[in-house]
């Protein structure tokens, strides 16, 4: 599968609230086309994802119960460590052993279309012509944790079109996107020699998710320096050190030029192996599952919230706070009931 083009949205707004489409969407059809692999239809799905179709309901609903089926690997790390190269060389990997792979670049948004600013489809150009292999590059568009607010449901789409690894990079802005740890099943934290990222990972808690760290550019100088950092800082505990907990290994590459990057793919293996052997796997995807529903009530709370902002019902609970007749916590139950 190769990929399509980018939705493009005003900015402004972190989670749009339901666009009309040009056209009438045949749900049924394009998901039964993704599901063969067109790549015209997942790109044609995604974008219903990424601009909250009135159809999105009806795309969710299609594409239940052909979904939890792949490998979801999350690539996260400060700007500069490689995660785009790690990413083109992991999917060189997974294709020479015939796996099909979909790819989630999530990059800043431009303040000026609000699309994806970066384009890292234009750095992973030697699988562009690959039917095996689908590329997106997904606008975080004002949304904190280093992904787009669409990511789950554009995960979906690529699970039910038959991708068996989907990675997921994030946008890389340093001590924000530990997001990706509640979406993976492995997450991959990169970092670089002579880069400070030792104490950097250890301040943004980013080896609290990790479940492999990858220090890549491993020619480099400091390499050794790096690993001995982050050895040390494992040791001083944390999560990792609960009993039958999984101890995040550290794997060195060189993306560009594959070192390592068997080796790597071997160590995602094995956490994959544990994951199931344990139970944690099917408690991460339900906890993912558990999130994706809130955040989808939450804003649907949002949208009647705003229907209510002005109204009498929500003055007249105004003034009777003002005047000491009731409190605020008294009101918004007053306010959610009539909701």
């Amino acid at each position: 599968m190769s990929s399509e083009g980018i939705a493009v949205q005003t900015p402004g707004s972190a989670a749009p609230r339901g666009r009309r489409s040009r056209r009438a969407v045949d749900v049924p059809d394009l998901v039964a086309r993704a599901r063969d692999g067109e790549a015209r239809a997942v790109a044609r799905l995604i974008s219903l994802v990424e601009d909250a179709s009135p159809a999105l309901r009806e795309v969710a609903a299609a594409l239940a119960p052909h979904t939890g089926r792949a490998q979801v690997v999350g690539l996260t790390g400060s700007p500069g460590v490689g995660k785009s190269t790690t990413t083109t060389a992991l999917v060189r990997a997974y294709r020479r052993a015939g796996r099909r792979v979909g790819v989630l670049a999530v990059d800043p948004s431009s303040p000026f279309s609000g699309g994806a600013l970066l384009g890292d489809r234009v750095r992973m150009q030697d699988h562009a012509g690959d039917a095996g292999v689908y590329i997106r590059s997904m606008a975080s568009r004002g949304h904190l944790g280093g992904l787009a607010w669409a990511t789950p449901q554009a995960l979906r789409v690529l699970d039910a079109a038959g991708c068996d690894v989907v990675l997921v990079e994030t946008v890389g802005v340093g001590q924000s996107e530990l997001e990706i740890a509640s979406l993976a099943d492995t997450t991959l934290v990169l970092l670089a020699p002579g880069m400070g990222d030792g104490i950097q990972a250890a301040k943004a808690g980013i080896l609290e998710v990790a479940d492999v760290l990858v220090v890549n550019k491993a020619d480099r100088d400091g390499a050794d320096q790096t690993v001995r950092d982050l050895r040390y800082m494992l040791s001083l505990g944390g999560r990792h050190e609960l009993t039958g907990a999984w101890r995040p290994p550290i794997r060195r590459t060189v993306a560009a030029d594959d070192t390592g990057i068997d080796a790597l793919v071997e160590t995602v293996e094995e956490h994959r192996g544990w994951l199931e052997s344990s139970g944690e796997g099917h408690r991460r995807r339900a906890g993912r599952a558990a999130r994706e529903i809130e955040a989808i009530a939450l804003a649907g709370l949002r949208e009647r919230m705003g229907d209510v902002r002005g109204s009498a019902a929500l003055g007249a609970l105004a003034e009777q706070v003002v005047a000491g007749q009731t409190d605020p916590f008294r009101a918004a139950d007053a306010l959610l009931a009539q909701l």
